[in-house]
C-alpha cells in the first residue's frame, strides 16, 4: 500500500489482519476489473487517521473512476458488495474530472481526504487540489447547524431518556470533529485533527468547559449542556466570519 500526500499508513497497517486483507482482495479485484478505468483507490476517515475501532468502524474507500459508465459500475458491483459485508469497507465513487469540479461543494470531506489518506492504487487527485476559504467558511456553518439542529430533535425523541441523550451527545461529538477543526484552522488556530485535540482547541477558542464531554456516558445531562453550548457559539464564530469579524 502506497502513502498519499499527508498519509498515515501505518494507520491501515495497524488494521486487523481480516480488513487489511479484505482491502488488497478488493484492490485487486478492482484492478482487474477496470484496469486503466481505475484512476484511483484511497482509503480515507478514521481508518487512515488511525481511529478505526474494531466491530464499531468502517473502512472508508473512495474509488475514483476515468468515467463512471454503467460497464464499470457493474464491473465492480460484487466486489464492492462482498467488501462491505465482509470488512464493513464503504465505497465512494467519483469520477476524476468531478473531484475538482466538486470541491466548493465538498471542502471539509476534500480538506480531511488531502490532508490524511492512504493511496492505494493510481494517481492522487487530491494533493494539488484548492478550496476556496469562502466555501470551506459555508460549509462549515451549514454543518454546525445542521448538528444544533439534530441535536435538538434528538431530545424531543429521546423523551427525557437519559441513554437516548447518552447516544446523541456521543454520536453528535463524533460528527462535528471535522466542523470543528476546520472552524479553528479558519481562526488560524494549528492542531491535530483527533477528537480530543480539537474538543480542547474549540473549547478554549470558544470560552466553553468542554470537560464533560469527557465523561458523557457517566453525566450524558451535563455533556449536553456543554455541547449545546459548544454548538451555539461556534455557529456563532463562524457566521461573524462571512462579515470579517469573529467572536471574542
Amino acid at each position: 500500500m502506497k502513502d498519499g500526500s499527508n498519509a498515515t499508513g501505518s494507520a491501515v497497517s495497524r488494521l486487523p489482519a481480516p480488513v487489511r486483507a479484505r482491502l488488497v482482495e478488493l484492490k485487486e479485484s478492482l484492478e482487474r476489473a477496470l484496469g486503466d478505468r481505475l484512476a484511483c483507490l484511497l482509503v480515507y476517515g478514521s481508518a487512515a487517521r488511525g481511529g478505526y475501532r474494531d466491530g464499531q468502524s468502517d473502512v472508508d474507500l473512495m474509488v475514483v473512476l476515468e468515467e463512471a459508465s454503467r460497464e464499470s459500475l457493474d464491473a465492480i458491483a460484487n466486489a464492492l458488495r462482498l467488501a462491505r459485508y465482509a470488512a464493513r469497507i464503504e465505497a465512494m465513487i467519483l469520477t476524476a474530472a468531478e473531484i475538482p469540479q466538486a470541491a466548493d461543494v465538498f471542502p471539509l470531506l476534500y480538506d480531511d481526504i488531502r490532508r490524511c489518506h492512504v493511496l492505494l492504487s493510481g494517481r492522487d487527485p487530491f494533493s494539488a487540489l484548492v478550496i476556496d476559504g469562502k466555501n470551506r467558511r459555508l460549509r462549515v456553518e451549514q454543518e454546525l447547524r445542521e448538528a444544533q439542529i439534530r441535536l435538538r430533535r434528538a431530545v424531543v425523541d429521546g423523551m427525557g431518556s437519559d441513554d437516548a441523550l447518552r447516544g446523541a451527545v456521543l454520536r453528535k461529538v463524533k460528527q462535528i470533529r471535522g466542523p470543528l477543526h476546520a472552524l479553528l484552522g479558519l481562526r488560524g488556530v494549528d492542531g491535530d485533527d483527533d477528537l480530543g485535540t480539537v474538543l480542547a482547541g474549540a473549547g478554549k477558542l470558544l470560552g466553553v468547559d468542554v470537560a464533560p464531554l469527557q465523561r458523557a456516558r457517566e453525566a450524558p445531562g451535563a455533556a449536553y449542556e456543554a455541547l449545546a453550548e459548544l454548538l451555539a457559539r461556534a455557529v456563532v464564530d463562524v457566521d461573524r466570519l462571512e462579515h470579517g469579524e469573529a467572536a471574542r
